[in-house]
């Protein structure tokens, strides 16, 4: 708790410095904006370590198959990183590439779910052959 604490201190302190800079040129704060953005998502990879850790545990228990798991992870960090982006790319002012960009990964999202995908029409198909 106190690491995230730390974060959003310092995520504030950026923010009043990013308001003053933004006055002068749109260009540094945008900087400052995109090293911020960086720095906390580099903090927050720390804090889904154990995440990680706990899903590869249900993985084993549970005897799942390992490319499910990954797609779940997969995607995840898509919707993370893209959330991210976009936010920075509407503060540099160009709102279209962050659109574009979430478009962009959500079909990404669904590529990367095609074997889960399959993997549930060759379920469904077993248990409608069995009828």
């Amino acid at each position: 708790m106190n690491a995230y604490l730390k974060i959003a201190a310092g995520i504030l302190t950026a923010l009043i410095l990013w308001i003053c800079l933004n006055k002068q040129g749109k260009e540094i704060s945008t900087l400052l904006s995109l090293v911020v953005c960086a720095m906390a998502a580099a903090a927050m990879i720390g804090f889904l370590e154990p995440v990680i850790r706990f899903v590869r545990r249900i993985q084993n228990v549970g005897n799942l198959d390992g490319e499910l798991i990954s797609v779940l992870l997969k995607v995840m960090g898509i919707g993370l990183l893209t959330e991210i982006t976009a936010l920075v790319c509407k503060d540099a002012g160009n709102e279209a590439m962050g659109k574009t960009l979430q478009i962009l990964s959500t079909v990404m999202a669904l590529w990367l779910s095609l074997p889960v995908f399959e993997k549930l029409l060759t379920l469904l198909d077993e248990i409608l052959g069995a009828l």
